[in-house]
């Protein structure tokens, strides 16, 4: 994309709008005012022409190339920079993007370097640009007031968190077998949301001691605390975001257990009941068994049979049935199989 905005203030207002950097350069040098250079996803060209004009020091540069930079703020002779991780709450997807914004500020120009759609810099222009008094405080107006932007912008992504933690709560109960998953991808989102606000509140105490020695305006000075009470109540809320996904994870880990041990007590159950069916079965085939046996006995078609011709042969096979059948009955009562 390159050069997004480029433009010459004096006075707090904008008065000229170069068509290319090397203008600005001349016009800096000529009208003694600001230069605001913003760029977005800029060529490697682009980034060492300002590099070479403003005295870049080459580790930012390289830091600025390779951007994945973590928040932090370093100062180079009379160049202070700036690495933002703004953030932004995607409705559809349920999820959260991060973007990196890089801010070289010197004593009269400010370069602003995106690498992502976020923070809306140009919202940044128009509110400073309406405000003449503001801006006409140089680079540092700049700096915190994007500061302000990227702080504001983490206010829809802590309600969408908030939103997203409501509804991992209810699945969690509700014993949804996909919510384990959610609160690991959501987890992820909020520690790396804390990898982007955390360091702010160290980099904001940074700028705060340099007051007297840089001789901020008060009203800048003002502008800042209030941004640092912003960072301050988003960082409580992301620890407890993340505080509470421990807690909700180790919920469910005991919901889970408890509802597969209700399953084992119920598959136990169900095969206690099978035993005690299998057991009567079996108790009534063995005793209907043995008459059988008996009688198959008997049924033999053998001349040479010792009870053939005797006159009590049929009631002492009847009465050797029922006998073997009761004694059955009664040995398997008492065991508890019928």
């Amino acid at each position: 994309m390159g050069i997004v905005d480029n433009a010459v203030y004096v006075g707090g207002a904008r008065k000229v709008e170069p068509p290319t950097l090397e203008d600005t350069y001349e016009l800096l040098r000529d009208e003694h005012g600001m230069g605001w250079i913003g760029l977005y996803r800029p060529t490697p060209s682009e980034i060492d022409s300002v590099a070479a004009e403003f005295s870049f020091h080459e580790l930012a540069v390289e830091d600025t190339v390779r951007a994945h930079q973590r928040p932090k703020l370093e100062r180079y002779g009379d160049v202070l920079f700036t690495v933002l991780r703004p953030a932004r709450y995607l409705d559809a997807e349920e999820r959260v993007e991060f973007g990196e914004v890089h801010v070289f500020t010197g004593a009269d120009f400010v370069v602003t370097v995106r690498h992502a759609e976020s923070p809306d810099l140009a919202h940044v222009r128009r509110r400073l640009e309406s405000s003449p008094d503001l801006l006409r405080l140089g680079p540092e107006a700049v700096l915190y007031a994007i500061f302000d932007e990227v702080v504001d912008e983490y206010g829809p992504v802590v309600a969408g968190l908030e939103n997203d933690i409501d509804e991992i709560e209810y699945q969690v109960f509700a014993g949804d077998p996909g919510v384990s998953r959610r609160i690991y991808e959501l987890s992820r989102e909020v520690i790396e949301f804390q990898r982007a606000t955390r360091p702010l509140t160290g980099m904001l105490d940074a700028l705060r001691s340099g007051f007297e020695k840089y001789e901020v305006d008060e009203e800048l000075r003002r502008n800042l605390r209030d941004v640092e009470d912003h960072v301050i109540r988003v960082v409580e809320r992301v620890e407890g975001f993340r505080l509470l996904l421990q807690n909700i994870l180790a919920v469910n880990s005991t919901l889970v257990g408890q509802r597969q041990n209700e399953e084992m007590q119920r598959l136990t159950e169900a095969s206690l009941r099978q035993n005690e069916e299998v057991k009567r079965i079996s108790s009534w085939a063995a005793i209907l068994f043995a008459p059988t046996l008996v009688g198959t006995i008997y049924g033999m078609n053998f001349e040479q049979m010792p009870e053939l011709g005797w006159a009590f042969g049929y009631p002492f096979a009847v009465a050797l049935m029922a006998l073997v059948c009761v004694t059955l009955y009664v040995v398997f009562k008492r065991r508890g199989w019928l």
